[in-house]
């Protein structure tokens, strides 16, 4: 049995979980570990980690690495969120980490965190034919997805996670109990950016994640009286902020129980979650008790048993709908174009010997190609780039994003060119695929030029150097035959062919 290490360096605490999986993918949770590293201290407030700060991180991963040598794991992942992504100085943290334990981190973006919780989420809550919101509170940041029977529509990152709170209002120099009120009115400024996210759909399940909110539903089963710790009614919700808030921290840590690097960070995830059930309206909140770390054991089996392509490439697609939708596009053609560039993408494979990988950047590419228009119709194509390269998706790495940008920038208009800043950034293998899936989704558009989706179905056929296409669909075809002829320059450079369209 293959044993598995999932490592979350986050903003207010180190987690480790160490398990085994069987034939049938069964996790056998071997050793968990928390070390009380509180990242963000110092990067919410100057920008860097302390130097006190990295020897003590650098000390609890050696811990953790020798664990990890112990279990004789041999799948290993180790990801930083919200401080690292921050921290000024985060390249000489990582290769001191590096260098002291061997240890490789990847500094992953809001959107990988939140699919990843997500996928820990699914394997521990029923999704199915619901509407749920997923809330995890760190301590650098609060994400709030949007999923919908089991699949991510979309997911937003605010800066209000529990330390970054604490030491960002706390530089005022005011009391605790002020120090609360100003907690209460910076999450109270972000409700109606929250509000527009959820919309006016009815929430079917409202589940929160991360160490604050697990605190939280010990706290109901202890001085509530409650029997469970996964779920928390608003009601009780009410009553546990109100208690936590009349308390000081030293009364926290005394009265409650709290850890001290608890005791003080509650307060503040309290106010969060509090806030956001309110706006989903709804009774109680689920607290599974999973996160990052769990989602990162399950996404290291999906690479060991090869499952992970199909997953995300419908987690990719379903999030590419709903960016199209956030910006008004024009559903049907974009499906339209997405499934046409699909067919000339697989026919013409002996051409560009691209893969599955490069499929999917194309895909998304053509079902998002025109969703500049929300911003302008003159030069849609380079709001297009702009708009993708700021909108974050799920399942997609920056680098991704940016190629797919670029592909669906040159769906019309000029050719690319070394002196466009967006191309030149990218390497020259990717540049080549650029080109390469361009030139297909320019064809792909032409032939839905009117919007009206005549063109179902194209066969072709292949003899040096003419390339024959021949289209099936409804009526004769002539605009989208013209369109062809006069989008096709694009393909017949960079394949090398000439294009000859059958009657």
């Amino acid at each position: 049995m293959p044993t598995l290490a999932a490592l979350d360096i986050g903003s207010n605490a180190m987690r480790l979980a160490i398990a085994s999986v069987d034939a049938g993918k069964q996790i056998t949770l071997l050793d968990l570990l928390r070390e009380p590293v509180r990242l963000g201290q110092d990067v919410f407030t100057t920008g860097v980690i302390a130097e006190r700060t990295m020897e003590v991180a650098c000390d609890a991963l050696l811990r953790f690495r020798q664990a990890i040598d112990g279990h004789g794991a041999k799948h290993v992942r180790v990801v930083a969120t919200s401080a690292m992504r921050d921290a000024v100085n985060r390249e000489i943290f990582l290769d001191r980490v590096q260098q002291a334990t061997g240890l490789e981190i990847s500094i992953i973006g809001s959107e990988e965190e939140a699919r990843l919780i997500h996928l820990a989420v699914k394997d521990r809550v029923d999704l199915h034919d619901r509407f749920a919101v997923l809330v995890d509170i760190g301590g650098g940041s609060t994400e709030i997805t949007l999923a919908a029977d089991g699949e991510i529509l979309s997911t937003a990152s605010y800066r209000m996670g529990s330390v970054r709170l604490l030491r960002t209002l706390g530089e005022r120099s005011v009391d605790e109990r002020q120090v609360q009120q100003l907690i209460q009115e910076y999450v109270d400024a972000t409700q109606r950016r929250i509000s527009r996210e959820i919309g006016d759909r009815k929430i079917d399940l409202c589940i929160g994640t991360g160490g604050n909110l697990e605190s939280l539903g010990d706290l109901r089963k202890e001085f509530l009286g409650a029997d469970k710790d996964t779920v928390i009614p608003a009601q009780e919700l009410d009553a546990l902020v109100t208690k936590l808030t009349s308390l000081t921290y030293q009364e926290r840590v005394q009265q409650l129980r709290l850890r001290p690097d608890r005791a003080d960070v509650i307060v503040p995830a309290a106010l969060i979650i509090q806030k956001i059930l309110r706006i989903c309206r709804a009774g109680q909140l689920v607290v599974p008790r999973v996160g990052l770390k769990d989602g990162l054991l399950l996404d290291i089996i999906e690479d060991l048993y090869g499952e992970r392509k199909h997953l995300r490439r419908d987690q990719v697609v379903a999030s590419a709908v709903q960016v199209g939708r956030k910006y008004q596009f024009d559903e049907a053609h974009a499906l339209t174009v997405c499934r046409i560039a699909g067919q000339l993408f697989d026919r013409t494979k002996d051409l560009h010997r691209l893969g599955p990988e490069h499929r999917l950047f194309l895909e998304v590419a053509a079902l998002l190609h025109d969703i500049g228009q929300f911003i302008g119709a003159a030069d849609h194509h380079k709001h297009t780039q702009y708009l993708l390269l700021a909108t974050p998706m799920i399942g997609l790495t920056r680098d991704q994003v940016a190629v797919i940008a670029t592909i669906a920038r040159y769906h019309r208009k000029s050719l690319p060119k070394q002196q466009h800043d967006a191309y030149r950034a990218l390497s020259p293998k990717e540049r080549v695929i650029v080109s390469k899936l361009a030139a297909l989704l320019r064809m792909a558009d032409a032939l839905d030029n009117e919007h009206a989706s005549k063109v179902h179905t194209i066969e072709t056929e292949y003899k040096k150097p003419k390339f024959m296409l021949t289209l099936r669909g409804d009526g004769d075809l002539l605009l989208e035959k013209w369109a062809l002829a006069k989008k096709a320059d694009m393909f017949e450079e960079v394949y090398g062919v000439k294009l000859v369209v059958g009657e």
